[in-house]
């Protein structure tokens, strides 16, 4: 059930989004979890969105042994990802209400875009998408080639 495409969207003075038809069409409560978590990616001025079970997935998939005394580079990235990500409900009218801090921290404006990235969606400054859309789209085949030299590379 990846999630693609794009759809033009607003943030509204609560802070609240609704889910775009096309993506909203795309997930389902029972299979994917009634929530969704919103994880700020500073980088890219984003917000990420997963369905619960799609975070609840990941989160497992990177834990090879959990551990009361984690390293000291896993302690600092999970206090900083999971302290960032917040559990969002979806209202009657398939709005989601983002934290404050979290719209102002990545000065999201009103106007926004959301995409479809496969396992996520993420939301973005419209004013900025046009042209990241380009450059992403001149990228594509260098993308494609970084990613099949990383994931080919022996893991230490």
């Amino acid at each position: 059930m990846p999630f693609t495409g794009q759809a033009d969207a607003a943030i509204d003075d609560k802070h609240r989004l609704a889910l775009p038809a096309k993506f909203r069409n795309r997930w389902n409560p029972e299979r994917d979890g009634k929530t969704w978590f919103a994880v700020p990616w500073a980088p890219d001025a984003c917000l990420r969105l997963y369905t619960e079970r799609m975070f609840e997935d990941l989160f497992l998939a990177g834990r090879r042994s959990p551990s009361l005394t984690p390293s000291p580079t896993r302690a600092r990235l999970d206090g900083a990802l999971f302290s960032a990500t917040e559990q969002l409900d979806v209202d009657s009218n398939h709005r989601v209400r983002f934290q404050a801090w979290q719209v102002e921290k990545l000065k999201l404006p009103r106007e926004v875009v959301v995409i479809g990235a496969g396992d996520r969606l993420e939301v973005r400054a419209r004013e900025n998408w046009g042209q990241a859309f380009d450059d992403l789209l001149e990228d594509l085949p260098r993308l494609a080639e970084l990613l099949a030299q990383e994931e080919n590379a022996p893991r230490a």
